[in-house]
């Protein structure tokens, strides 16, 4: 079956469980996934039960669909995300992207854990994606492209909206929140990244690094999409500090952050213009 063919099956199903009609999708990352329980009248769909989708099989990600009303805006939250590294294919990794496009979703946040390359990025600190870094050779628009979503060659000079970046700094003033504002760099993982991969990936620019979201924005950007792209640091980058990483460490600095990181995107989400 063309991937076409499984989106709209995939959507249709979706469709005929949801009672909204969202236009502004929300990616949750690891140990970041809290948002969605502020949905208001959720309507909640397991990955594994919607057509042609894959299940998250990485500790912080939920792997559910949930629709419903955040600040009084209709929208739809991925509690967690499928990854190039879990063996699927960059066509499964960005499925749910393509489905949410054939919702009518013009707007997506994209949320991550990362670690930092800058020292002066800590654990805990929210990152704006001003622009990414993309290290995997892979692409979710290889092969035949799909007219229905995008052109042939998509334009990324400006993947994560300008526009929308200044109104969540102004969110950010407000609310007496500090926000970084960086390059992220897409590395394969499943293994963290070396000491010399985090000291090059900093002489190239970077400023955060992750296993994620590119593929989504990619996606995202090319069927017409506009993006906001959010880190949460969660670990400093191998050989920066003197210890190493573990998986636990991220989930619980993803927990600390999560009262801040909701007040930011519940203040995002209503202050985003609706067209």
């Amino acid at each position: 079956m063309e991937q076409i063919d499984q989106v709209k099956e995939a959507t249709a199903y979706i469709e005929d469980k949801i009672s909204v009609k969202p236009r502004l999708a929300i990616v949750l990352g690891s140990g970041l996934g809290a948002l969605a329980d502020r949905v208001e009248d959720p309507v909640v769909l397991q990955y594994g039960e919607i057509p042609h989708f894959h299940t998250s099989t990485v500790q912080g990600h939920s792997g559910r669909l949930v629709t419903g009303l955040l600040q009084g805006c209709p929208v739809v939250v991925l509690q967690g995300r499928l990854h190039y590294y879990e063996g699927l294919s960059m066509a499964e990794v960005v499925f749910p992207v393509r489905c949410l496009k054939m919702l009518g979703v013009d707007k997506l946040i994209v949320t991550n854990a990362a670690g930092s390359l800058n020292p002066d990025y800590q654990p805990g600190d929210l990152m704006l994606i001003r622009d990414h870094i993309k290290l995997v050779t892979d692409s979710p628009l290889r092969g035949r492209n799909i007219d229905e979503f995008g052109p042939r060659f998509n334009d990324m000079s400006d993947p994560y909206s300008k526009e929308i970046r200044d109104l969540v700094k102004e969110c950010g003033k407000k609310l007496n929140i500090e926000l970084k504002e960086g390059v992220y760099c897409y590395m394969p993982g499943p293994s963290y990244e070396t000491a010399s991969e985090v000291r090059m990936l900093g002489l190239l620019g970077g400023h955060a690094v992750g296993m994620s979201t590119v593929p989504e924005v990619i996606t995202a950007v090319h069927s017409g999409m506009k993006v906001l792209g959010l880190s949460c640091i969660t670990n400093m980058g191998t050989g920066i500090v003197d210890q190493p990483l573990h998986h636990e460490e991220i989930i619980r600095v993803g927990e600390q952050v999560r009262k801040t990181f909701i007040t930011l995107l519940e203040a995002i989400v209503g202050a985003w213009p609706p067209n």
